[in-house]
């Protein structure tokens, strides 16, 4: 598995949204689009499928941002799913995606639930950019200043 230090060398997340809510998936995917290649599911089986396909393509992603709220099958089971699937193929606790948690719900038990479960960050909708970017900082999966040199040098 990458380390997090060749992860911020690249400047190239591998990133998968997923959302129900079309607007929510084509909001979140301009926002992270600058930071790298960003995939979508409308729901928690297509998340699924393209988090496994990802991992026997050997290309995992880096950050998944996962709505909660979601019909069939809600982010909080996706999550658990998720991470049991790296449990089982020997992906260590820090070693697997960053998984940022998407939700109208400002409910404390919710989000500490979601914690518990195996979430690195939570961000409430509607998702403001900056905040979302500060996340994804501190959790080093991206660096704004190196990026807005690389940017002004290439563009």
């Amino acid at each position: 598995m990458e380390s997090e230090a060749s992860r911020q060398d690249r400047h190239h997340l591998r990133i998968l949204i997923v959302d129900d809510d079309l607007m929510g998936r084509r909001l979140l995917q301009k926002f992270l689009s600058p930071y790298g290649e960003c995939d979508t599911a409308a729901d928690g089986k297509e998340a699924l499928l393209a988090f496994r396909l990802a991992w026997e393509k050997r290309r995992p992603y880096d950050l998944i941002c996962l709505d909660i709220v979601m019909p069939e099958m809600d982010g909080r089971t996706v999550m658990r799913e998720m991470r049991a699937w790296e449990e089982d193929h020997g992906v260590k606790g820090g070693d697997g995606a960053k998984i940022i948690m998407t939700t109208t719900a400002e409910d404390t038990d919710e989000v500490l639930l979601s914690f518990n479960l195996g979430c690195e960050a939570y961000v409430f909708k509607p998702i403001d950019r900056e905040r979302l970017l500060s996340k994804m900082e501190g959790l080093s999966l991206i660096d704004r200043k190196a990026h807005a040199g690389q940017t002004n040098a290439t563009g």
